[in-house]
């Protein structure tokens, strides 16, 4: 049996990873290829093209090496037509390869999608388009199934990888003397995001609310740093803003999310891991006026956290545009210490929602479902 994988980034190239392993437990001798990074590769997947050499983002970086990646999407198509693979597996990366699942789909070529493209909240019409191309789809949330099954699909919730991956490495003990923390010591987390965009609106709001929280209790403030970022700009910001605040490796982030009392966190992925850790958060998300009138137009949902769309109600507080002040992010944080009443409810919904998440070892029932879909098996 010969599966095929695309994965164009370094998210898709972990996913892969975790798949290729468990596909390698179960059925050793199929073969896998495909384009992924070295995570993938180490894991037995003969990469046919490296994503590393076409990791690309924003839109200029996109126009400037648009013609790499028609070329690439041509040397795949033509890979796939030679090789013929019982099944092109698509992790995520919807630009590109849905364009290439388009092609292949002419093949005869089986097609799975993990992680489609996000039809529940805007542009719902993809689900269809997605649909009469894909045999099947793997979603990692389940408030993705209804778009796409009332679109036609065929598509399933095996859990969420997260359920695997997000563990600290050390014991609350150890990360405290790894940090430096002593039990009486509060722990705030600023977490601001990795993009350009999203620290320059939001930090600063971060830096002003941990000046205010400092001046109320002993509080220590740490900030993991986010791959790409300048780190250089980020103490300049702190200096500035005359607050105290340690910046850490981001590979460090769940030993002191483990040790945290709660987080002020961009909108994203950061905060459903710390929803698995137990740390509360108050969200924020705000983007440019204009971007965020097209976005009121274009998006249809109540709650813009993960924790919150989970449980299907407002378990942590979202701070939204004007909103993002220092003195309510400040108020919001407050209720959030250890100790608190407040915090300890948050905690406790956190854990229901994170529930819905499924149980660990979806990397392996996934892994089973690509077999199945390969072979033409459809229980």
């Amino acid at each position: 049996m010969k599966i095929f994988f695309s994965a164009g980034e370094v998210s898709g190239d972990v996913h892969g990873a975790s798949l290729a392993r468990e596909l390698k437990k179960i059925s050793p001798s199929t073969e896998l290829l495909g384009f992924g990074g070295d995570l993938m590769a180490a894991q037995g997947v003969k990469l046919v093209r490296n994503c590393k050499n076409f990791n690309v983002m924003g839109v200029v970086e996109v126009i400037k090496n648009l013609r790499r990646i028609l070329r690439l999407l041509d040397d795949l198509t033509e890979i796939i037509r030679v090789e013929r693979p019982d099944l092109l597996v698509l992790i995520d990366y919807p630009d590109f390869n849905w364009r290439l699942a388009k092609r292949v789909k002419k093949f005869g070529v089986k097609i799975l999608s993990y992680i489609p493209p996000s039809a529940w909240a805007w542009r719902k019409g993809r689900a269809k388009t997605c649909a009469q191309i894909a045999d099947e789809f793997v979603a990692i949330f389940p408030f993705e199934l209804p778009v796409y099954e009332q679109a036609g699909a065929k598509i399933s919730f095996l859990g969420n990888p997260l359920v695997d991956t997000v563990k600290p490495s050390m014991s609350q003990v150890e990360a405290r003397k790894f940090f430096n923390v002593t039990q009486a010591e509060h722990v705030i987390l600023l977490m601001p995001g990795s993009r350009r965009q999203e620290i320059k609106l939001l930090l600063q709001p971060m830096l002003d609310a941990a000046k205010l929280l400092a001046s109320t209790r002993p509080t220590k403030f740490f900030l993991p740093i986010a791959d790409g970022v300048d780190e250089n700009s980020l103490r300049q910001k702190i200096s500035d803003a005359q607050v105290e605040i340690t910046l850490v490796n981001a590979a460090h982030r769940y030993d002191l999310m483990s040790i945290s009392d709660a987080a002020m966190a961009t909108s994203g992925t950061v905060v459903l891991e710390a929803a698995l850790l137990k740390l509360p958060c108050v969200v924020l998300y705000k983007m440019a006026p204009l971007n965020y009138l097209i976005g009121k137009l274009l998006v249809d949902i109540k709650f813009f956290s993960l924790p919150n769309i989970l449980a299907g109600d407002r378990i942590l507080t979202e701070l939204l545009q004007d909103a993002v002040t220092p003195e309510n992010i400040c108020a919001e944080v407050l209720k959030l210490y250890r100790g608190e009443e407040n915090r300890t409810r948050v905690v406790d919904k956190l854990k229901l929602a994170c529930d819905k998440l499924g149980s660990p070892g979806s990397a392996s029932r996934v892994a089973k479902k690509i077999l199945a879909v390969a072979g033409g098996d459809n229980a």
